[in-house]
């Protein structure tokens, strides 16, 4: 914006900051990160701002770049709280937490919300209020306790729809319909997917656009229409590709691989996880890591290489443990007791079986029984078998 360079290149700090700030924030709701760091940047040669911190920041977290974006976050926090603006105070504590959350630190995340969300409320921030909600909500789908989730969440809904709040209601919305997703209600996640798609298309979301786009494409993997998941996986990687989200892209080729491998075509799959991984360690996204991992895993499981599939299983294994992720591990465990139970290994299988029931029950899992009823097979095999217990 030309009075925002003019300021700059006229070392006016206070019209830089108050320009970029206002502009920044509505590039921001618009996926406009790279315009927004180059602009955050420039006031930053002015010196420092609590503002341009915060929003570069933002920027950053938002095309996969954690560990840089912490940076910014508590630049910008520092600044806030030494000036007692709690409002900002309270929007980096939340977008710290949202940092956390995405390199699969979820309690370092909560911790960061439950800051946050006492101060929004004091200063009356009804806005900032249902966000920390909402993403508190996200935390505890990601853990794998959904009743938790659907309460949070349906706060904050409650909340943005009173107050108009489009680009927020569309999030919760998504989200709402991601739950339903991994309870395995089809036709629930997809109206709450395509209620979120035109208000995200309408308020400019175009990053909330591609996750939508994505997640609509997830079900119909999920439901074995592999052309309708790949016609929207495509969509979703043109999107994250033009606004610069490497974490998205890097999402949406786990999700494309997924698809080739469901269809058997093995090199395709594994060519689409191996440009994910490296985008996955680049933006420090753990959490994605270890699912790509897994997933690569899973190939030469199909293959019948067993012992390849054992070591990424036991790649990914240590990250899900180290970020609290008592479900995926529980996954993880999992594919390593059927590798196992593959090589005739019972004894290693229904170990892990035993941690996978072990995990299931702290969490609630819906296949818990399931777990139980195989676990109880195995354990009945290995005594007809004669093998030691």
């Amino acid at each position: 914006m030309e009075v925002h360079r003019l300021a700059v290149a006229g070392r006016q700090a206070e019209i830089a900051r108050d320009t970029g700030a206002r502009v920044s924030l509505v590039w921001l709701r618009t996926s406009r990160f790279a315009a927004v760091e180059a602009m955050a940047t420039a006031t930053l040669t002015l010196g420092p701002d609590a503002s341009a911190f915060y929003q570069r920041g933002w920027a950053r977290s938002s095309t996969g770049r954690p560990w840089l974006a912490l940076e910014d976050c508590q630049q910008a926090l520092t600044r806030y709280q030494q000036v007692g603006d709690r409002t900002g105070e309270a929007a980096t504590l939340n977008n710290i937490g949202r940092v956390y959350d995405g390199l699969g630190n979820r309690q370092r995340a909560l911790d960061h919300y439950h800051q946050a969300l006492p101060i929004r409320r004091e200063v009356g921030d009804r806005t900032g209020e249902a966000t920390t909600i909402n993403n508190i909500g996200l935390v505890y789908a990601r853990l794998g306790d959904r009743q938790r989730a659907f309460d949070y969440y349906h706060q904050a809904l409650s909340i943005r729809r009173e107050i108009g709040d489009r680009t927020g209601e569309a999030v919760t919305l998504n989200n709402i319909g991601r739950v339903y997703d991994r309870l395995g209600d089809w036709q629930r996640a997809l109206d709450h997917y395509h209620q979120a798609l035109p208000i995200r298309r309408e308020v400019g979301d175009r990053t909330g656009e591609a996750t939508t786009i994505n997640n609509i494409g997830g079900v119909y993997a999920r439901l074995g229409d592999w052309q309708q998941a790949l016609n929207h996986y495509h969509q979703a990687l043109l999107v994250t590709r033009e606004v610069g989200n490497r974490a998205g892209e890097a999402a949406t080729l786990n999700n494309i691989g997924y698809v080739y491998a469901r269809l058997g075509d093995w090199q395709r799959a594994l060519d689409h996880y191996h440009q994910a991984l490296p985008t996955l360690q680049e933006v420090g996204d753990r959490a994605g890591e270890a699912v790509t991992l897994n997933n690569i895993g899973g190939v030469y499981d199909r293959l019948g290489d067993w012992q390849q599939a054992l070591n990424h299983y036991h790649q990914a294994l240590p990250t899900l443990q180290e970020v609290g992720d008592r479900a995926g591990e529980a996954t993880m465990r999992l594919n390593i007791a059927v590798a196992h139970r593959a090589q005739g290994d019972l004894d290693q299988a229904i170990q892990e079986l035993e941690h996978v029931v072990d995990l299931h029950r702290q969490i609630d899992h819906p296949d818990l029984i399931a777990d139980t009823t195989v676990l109880e097979q195995l354990r009945r095999q290995r005594a007809e078998s004669g093998e030691p217990t």
